[in-house]
């Protein structure tokens, strides 16, 4: 009796141990939107990003996925967009849900060529995602996803301008 009660009782703290180490599947996203207005006769176009955060095996990761569309469909000028256009993804976390929040983990991606030579993309693929590395999960702060777009439009003299993007909603617990 008292083997089954030991085996039993090294069973349930296994089970248990395994539940605190592996933390919650948890998930949680938002999307943004801007709109971009080109000099000359280039289409206005619509840029929408996915904020998203996951917890698995422990782990929790951040990324943002753009897609875009052309708001008026006859396209005059096909001339290069944009010298430049970057995503920076970031893991952020908070102590508390009202402490500001601390980059964990970032990566700029460089979207540049991939919006010039496509007016439309609504696809979800790794060529228009933006992961920043994963980190070890803690239930005890509070977690998301944020990102920044910086573009540079061809030919307006402006230079670049910047776009903070809303973050995930936060995953805790």
């Amino acid at each position: 009796m008292r083997s089954a009660l030991t085996a039993a009782g090294l069973s349930s703290a296994a089970v248990a141990l395994g539940v605190l180490l592996a933390g919650p599947a948890a998930a949680a996203a938002t999307t943004s939107q801007f709109d971009v207005v080109f000099p000359g006769q280039k289409p206005q176009t619509q840029y929408y990003v996915e904020n998203s955060t996951a917890s698995k095996d422990g782990n929790i990761a951040a990324k943002s996925v753009m897609s875009w569309q052309i708001l008026d469909d006859q396209v005059i000028d096909n001339s290069k967009r944009f010298t430049s256009f970057k995503i920076t993804t970031r893991l952020e976390e908070r102590l508390t849900k009202t402490t500001e929040d601390h980059v964990v983990t970032s990566k700029t991606c460089d979207l540049t060529k991939l919006v010039n030579d496509n007016y439309t993309w609504f696809l979800n693929e790794p060529v228009n995602t933006c992961a920043a590395p994963s980190a070890v999960y803690d239930g005890e702060v509070f977690w998301s996803a944020d990102s920044t777009v910086v573009y540079d439009i061809e030919g307006d003299g402006h230079g670049p301008i910047t776009k903070e993007l809303t973050g995930s909603p936060l995953v805790h617990g």
